[in-house]
């Protein structure tokens, strides 16, 4: 008789993993919960957050009597995650640090550390999501180094997994996984793809779950928690004087500096309609394009429609709908492509129409791909779109699939600068750009 396939589930202490790990019991397999510390975060209380959430998977494994790890990245996270987090922020850019989390922690580290020192055959996460392999075609998978380059998809083993949309379309979580690599999806299984939320909440309660579904989710970035983002961002940049920094856990000396990367830059609010100055802020990243800026003084709501790195001023608008928001031309870094490196008919024919959303939970947005030399891409939405950030990340789509992402570099024009280009010229031509520098071209 073979023995039990063994699969190492990541436990955060929720009810989404939880359950994940139930359904793979009764799958057969053998389980292993795993607890990874990332963070160390005290809330209003003065407790670690991470430690009772560590205590809450360690009686999930109790109630299904599987064996329980803790492991702790601390380190991985400070380097690969945060610091970039900061660095991003530095550059003038509104990072997304849960895309980076689960290349480099979750679908990095955790499933190096299930496959090499807990002998697992698969890993298993509480994500709402899919991919194209059944659960023995997982098992089946040996471990092949993906080659670097360009065009590395023409030294890939055949039939690659692809990643697709949950069943529950309002709980997938693909946005998240788009820049996992191939390796690690083909290792995967996402028990919960074809299930909702509400049914997973009523196996939970079925099956003695109980404190993990009273848990509320967690929401937001993992090192943020409840708290004030911006005083969040203000305490690590070194603003609060004489308050506490967030505590990194033991975060390694050779990272201490992370604290001087963000330093204190005043600037000004700036109408973007006449030029007037508003009034002062503290620092440009503290404010991304959308956001409803707090101007001192001024009882009416102004909008951030644009920053300038250099100088460190905020232009902002008097409206929510102001078209100096509305956008419909981006441009990524190279994109990370799931199971095509690049799609095939992206190289063929250079453009490829597909949908993108660079917000979890968003509308899906028709565009047309153009594909750069460098492999980084134009993105021409069919319509504007309204706070596209550089530093987010368009995440692509194609039907079900999630065909990878790109980090967001750089904008078009808005609809207010062509408004006022067409204005000026008195007529009302069509417009991509404003130089040459923003038309898309391969």
């Amino acid at each position: 008789m073979l023995a039990a396939r063994h699969v190492v589930c990541a436990l955060s202490g929720g009810v989404d993993s939880a359950v994940a790990a139930l359904l793979l019991r009764r799958r057969g397999y053998q389980v292993t919960g795993v607890f990874m510390k990332n963070w160390d975060q005290l809330d209003e209380h003065g407790v670690c957050t991470a430690d009772r959430d560590c205590e809450d998977a360690y009686r999930v494994c109790q109630i299904l009597d599987i064996p329980f790890h803790q492991v702790s990245y601390v380190k991985e996270y400070w380097n690969d995650v945060f610091s970039d987090f900061l660095n991003e922020y530095e550059k003038g850019r509104t990072p997304n640090p849960d895309l980076a989390c689960n290349k480099h922690i979750k679908f990095g580290c955790f499933l190096h550390y299930a496959v090499d020192n807990l002998g697992a055959d698969a890993v298993a996460t509480g994500h709402y999501a899919r991919t194209s392999l059944e659960d023995e075609e997982v098992f089946q998978q040996k471990y092949i180094k993906r080659p670097e380059g360009l065009f590395r998809n023409r030294f890939e083993v055949r039939n690659p997994v692809k990643l697709l949309q949950a069943a529950d379309s309002f709980k997938d979580q693909t946005f998240f996984l788009s820049q996992v690599s191939q390796p690690a999806l083909r290792r995967t299984i996402f028990p919960l793809g074809g299930l909702t939320k509400a049914f997973v909440k009523k196996i939970a309660a079925e099956n003695r779950l109980h404190h993990v579904l009273q848990k509320k989710e967690s929401m937001g970035i993992c090192f943020v928690g409840k708290r004030n983002f911006e005083h969040f961002i203000l305490q690590v940049s070194g603003l609060w004087r004489g308050r506490p920094r967030p505590r990194a856990c033991q975060a390694p000396s050779p990272s201490a500096s992370i604290f001087q990367y963000l330093q204190p830059r005043p600037g000004k609010f700036i109408s973007i309609e006449d030029n007037q100055v508003l009034g002062t802020h503290k620092g440009s990243f503290l404010y991304t394009l959308g956001q409803r800026a707090k101007i001192s003084g001024l009882r009416e709501p102004w909008f951030v429609v644009d920053k300038d790195g250099a100088k460190g001023d905020v232009f902002v608008a008097p409206r929510t709908d102001h078209p100096a928001l509305y956008r419909d031309l981006l441009r990524t870094n190279r994109v990370h492509w799931i199971a095509e490196e690049p799609p095939a008919a992206l190289v063929r024919d250079k453009m490829m129409e597909c949908h993108f959303r660079f917000r979890h939970q968003m509308a899906l947005v028709p565009c047309v791909l153009t594909l750069n030399q460098d492999g980084t891409v134009w993105v021409t939405a069919v319509k504007a779109v309204r706070a596209l950030t550089p530093g987010q990340f368009a995440v692509f789509y194609k039907g079900d699939e999630c065909l990878g992402s790109g980090k967001i570099l750089r904008l078009g024009p808005s609809a207010y600068t062509l408004q006022k280009g067409r204005s000026r010229a008195g007529v009302a031509p069509e417009v991509s750009g404003d130089g040459p520098g923003l038309c898309p071209t391969p």
